[in-house]
């Protein structure tokens, strides 16, 4: 049998891998959890909610009395001339002391409005980092598994692809030896022929496409993902459950991670506009002080210590500020009014991922099943047009085409079963529900190769 060059290029790349120390059989939620360690972008996310957790204890503080303590200490070099009037007699002296002084200061807000919903405000403002992190981990997991079944989708392309030039390489040498005994015609061989050089191309490509998908798992976990666990062949897909869309769609609108951080958002814009208006009201706190001086007594004799203690309530009205609170009130008025919008495209955009997602797996699980129908069928065609051949009913490309078809179908029964899953998950991201769980569950319909 005639091997064509580099048909097994595939099989050796793979125990390069192994040999050389590469993980080996790694499955979808090892992956996932090296991704956790790893993606930059979960970092970068996992670093702005840890920021945005600390909007609390900022606003917290403004309802909290603050403490200030001041304290000075100086050196004084005094002179004083005094001249007796209508005589020429002048008196001259010079003091030089220190002076020391302390002061203690409390502020206690009693009635600061915009304080009081500028609090109010952070709670919805922590609630939207929760939420936007928690869509970042969704996002990861969907990158993840993205990253990987688009690995298993290219090994099975370039398997496809290697195993038709393999078929094509035995039907030219048939072909070759038939023309030699003159049982078929040189067409045969240029057909073949032809036919192996288009292999060789799309083989180059598919290995490219392999590398480059390759290469993109690497930059989610930071090292080579060596083999990867592979889907069963018996694995069964579920549909999903409950079985309609429309509860999909509700959930998606009410319960995604997007909408739910779209709504902390508006929230907190409205109060916004209520912090920008209270720039109108009094403010009234409770105001204490302790201080301490100390100097020379008079004639530079002696020293004098000051002690004070004040304790009252002290109140600002504010009466006319340029027009700033006005405007600023307007403004917070008007991004309330886009953040309400916002919501609105959000809720849209939530229930169309539901939508396009339930459908993918729907349609998906019927392509599956249409996919292995016609691999079936493609199978018992191949066959039928190896014995027509053999008995001269059939030409050389009928089988070649017979031939073509069985990869080509195996290969889209591949991507159609991978797309599935995807949209499996992309089902329960929408909804605000995919986890780890959900990985573990796809994990369980993966084996070693």
């Amino acid at each position: 049998m005639l091997r064509a060059p580099g048909v097994d290029k595939l099989a050796i790349l793979l125990s390069a891998l192994l040999l050389s120390g590469a993980v080996a059989a790694a499955d979808l939620l090892q992956v996932y959890r090296d991704a956790l360690a790893h993606d930059a972008q979960y970092a970068a996310a996992r670093a702005i909610a840890e920021a945005g957790r600390e909007k609390q204890p900022q606003a917290l503080a403004g309802l909290l009395p603050t403490v200030a303590a001041t304290g000075n200490t100086f050196g004084n070099d005094g002179s004083f001339d005094t001249r007796i009037s209508g005589s020429n007699l002048s008196t001259s002296s010079r003091n030089r002391f220190n002076s020391n002084a302390y002061s203690v200061n409390l502020t206690q807000p009693l009635f600061r409005w915009q304080n009081f919903v500028q609090y109010d405000q952070s709670k919805l403002l922590v609630m939207q980092t929760e939420a936007n992190f928690a869509q970042a981990g969704q996002d990861l997991i969907l990158r993840v598994s993205q990253a990987y079944f688009d690995v298993l989708v290219a090994i099975e392309n370039l398997r496809a692809v290697q195993a038709n030039k393999t078929a094509i390489a035995q039907q030219l040498e048939q072909a070759k030896k038939n023309f030699e005994v003159g049982t078929a015609t040189i067409t045969d061989t240029y057909e073949s022929q032809s036919r192996f050089d288009l292999a060789t191309a799309q083989e180059i490509a598919a290995e490219n496409e392999l590398e480059v998908r390759r290469y993109a798992l690497r930059v989610l976990i930071g090292k080579d993902p060596g083999e990867l666990n592979r889907l069963k062949t018996k694995a069964v897909m579920e549909a999903p459950q409950p079985a309609g869309m429309e509860p999909w769609v509700e959930a998606a609108e009410r319960d995604s991670f997007v909408v739910q951080a779209q709504e902390a958002a508006a929230e907190a814009a409205d109060k916004a506009v209520e912090i920008n208006r209270a720039g109108h009201y009094p403010t009234v706190d409770v105001v204490a002080n302790y201080g301490q001086n100390n100097g020379p007594g008079q004639s530079g004799l002696g020293s004098i210590d000051t002690t004070t203690r004040q304790i009252g309530l002290q109140v600002n009205i504010p009466i006319f500020q340029g027009g700033a609170v006005n405007s600023r009130t307007r403004e917070a008025a008007a991004r309330r009014d886009a953040e309400r919008a916002s919501l609105d495209n959000v809720r849209r955009t939530s229930a169309l991922s539901a939508r396009q997602a339930y459908l993918g797996v729907v349609n998906g699980l019927a392509e599956v099943r249409a996919l292995e129908a016609a691999l079936l069928s493609s199978l018992s065609s191949l066959e039928s047009n190896r014995l027509g051949y053999e008995v001269g009913v059939r030409i050389n490309i009928d089988v070649l085409n017979a031939e073509n078809q069985v990869y080509v179908t195996r290969r889209d029964l591949a991507r159609a079963r991978y797309n599935t899953l995807q949209n499996q998950l992309r089902l329960k991201a929408a909804v605000g529900t995919l986890s780890e769980a959900e990985v573990e569950r796809i994990n369980q319909l993966l084996e070693a190769p």
